[in-house]
């Protein structure tokens, strides 16, 4: 362990700047993510070394890394979106994470068909696994707040929230028809009974438990003052319960995660009414905390706002971890990824699926051009793809190892493109908005 010393030293000192730059990062066409990125490669087998071993290796590890990181961010997302469920504006992510997520996934298998000459297991698994848009790196995407109705925001947000889940079903059938043994993908019936079952039974998992865990906490905070405090232990809890429970009953569990935020979030509103829960906790000192959550009028809005506000410190503590890791990754493979074969699906991804999927998915849809073209090319993607990677290549690493180059592209590319057109295209939307 002699690079221990450097290791503390590096993850303080990026951590540290990451927290006195970030006025400056965002003002710049840079995120978090291409800074984190960056070190990543820096610190691989292609620089500096510190990273001397391929990670890949350890895909199941990577994996579990990924699929928390995700957990958290989907939870996250979740409580951001208050707004009523019978509100039209829900209607806009649907559409992305339903319609556009499928036109994606057809024209993406399309392509590896094309550019192959296989239209096999491994082009619908890369296809699956390069359609879903990434909740966890699409800070600058997001609402700003709860309540936040802004609709590019909230078709973005929503979009994230839903679709890395909707994406399951169907990388479970790339991997079946690549050779690996895995549920949930048999015969046509099956596998859209399997469908109907693991998107209705996650909706129920998440919306139930988070409506119980809410009504339950908040009748022992102002009834017997009891529960108070450790409202990241809450968060914690929920997520960790819903998704466990969800994966026992082989529903989708991140849409089951994404749920039970959203519902959270639902309780919050539905009892504090259309007044912003900022609103609500604006006078509450420090020393009233205690209080304040057993106060029948607050304590919905303190605990929301709690767990909101825990999960976002979470979601960027995942951010920093999962992208290091990538771009060790990247060092590791960077002259795979040269190869121009590994390069066209992204660009195909970007410049093609992406606009035609956003363009199908939003016909007739209550928003303008250029509401439209936004959401068209802000599709960012990343650690959800990683995710399915590593998923992939721990059921069938042998059809599935080849299509690592073209993912750590997307995702890279998607990094650097996206990320450095974001603040500019969204302010210059916000500007012709005012």
């Amino acid at each position: 362990m002699k690079d221990e010393p450097v290791w503390f030293l590096l993850i303080g000192a990026l951590l540290t700047f990451m927290a006195i730059a970030r006025g400056s990062i965002r003002r710049l066409p840079l995120t978090g993510a291409m800074v984190y990125l960056l070190v990543g490669v820096a610190i691989g087998p292609a620089a500096f070394g510190l990273v001397g071993v391929d990670l890949v290796g350890n895909d199941a590890l990577l994996a579990m890394l990924a699929e928390v990181g995700l957990v958290v961010s989907l939870f996250s997302i979740g409580m951001h979106l208050r707004v009523r469920l019978r509100n039209p504006l829900w209607l806009l992510p649907l559409r992305l994470g339903g319609p556009a997520m499928l036109v994606t996934v057809a024209l993406m298998f399309g392509f590896m068909a094309l550019l192959t000459g296989r239209a096999d297991g491994a082009a619908l698994f890369l296809a699956a696994a390069l359609a879903p848009t990434d909740p966890v790196l699409a800070n600058e995407l997001r609402v700003t707040q709860a309540g936040d109705d802004e609709p590019v925001r909230f078709a973005l947000s929503g979009e994230g929230g839903l679709n890395d889940g909707a994406a399951y079903p169907f990388a479970v059938l790339g991997l079946t028809l690549a050779g690996a043994d895995l549920s949930g993908a048999g015969g046509a019936v099956h596998f859209a009974g399997s469908v109907a079952w693991g998107i209705a039974s996650a909706l129920v998992i998440g919306g139930v438990f988070a409506i119980v865990f809410a009504r339950a906490i908040f009748f022992l905070r102002t009834r017997y003052g009891e529960a108070l405090g450790l409202d990241g232990f809450l968060a914690l809890g929920l997520m960790s319960t819903s998704y466990g429970a969800a994966l026992l009953l082989h529903a989708y569990a991140f849409i089951a995660v994404f749920v039970a935020g959203v519902a959270l979030r639902h309780e919050e509103l539905r009892a504090t009414g259309d007044r912003n829960p900022v609103e609500v906790l604006e006078d509450v000192e420090r020393g009233e905390r205690a209080e304040i959550a057993k106060d029948p009028e607050k304590a919905h809005a303190y605990l929301a706002e709690s767990m909101m506000g825990f999960t976002l410190e979470m979601e960027r503590i995942a951010e920093l971890s999962l992208m290091l890791i990538i771009g060790c990754v990247v060092s590791a493979h960077w002259r795979d990824m040269l190869d121009v074969r590994a390069v066209l699906p992204a660009m195909f991804l970007f410049f093609v699926a992406r606009p035609l999927s956003v363009v199908v998915a939003m016909a007739g849809a209550r928003i303008d051009g250029s509401q439209r073209h936004l959401i068209a090319w802000m599709g960012i993607r990343g650690v959800g793809a990683f995710y399915y990677l590593m998923f992939g290549l721990q059921h069938a690493r042998g059809a599935i190892a080849p299509l690592l180059p073209a993912v750590l592209d997307a995702i890279v590319l998607s990094v650097l493109l996206h990320g450095s057109t974001a603040n500019y295209l969204l302010r210059r939307y916000f500007d012709r908005r005012r």
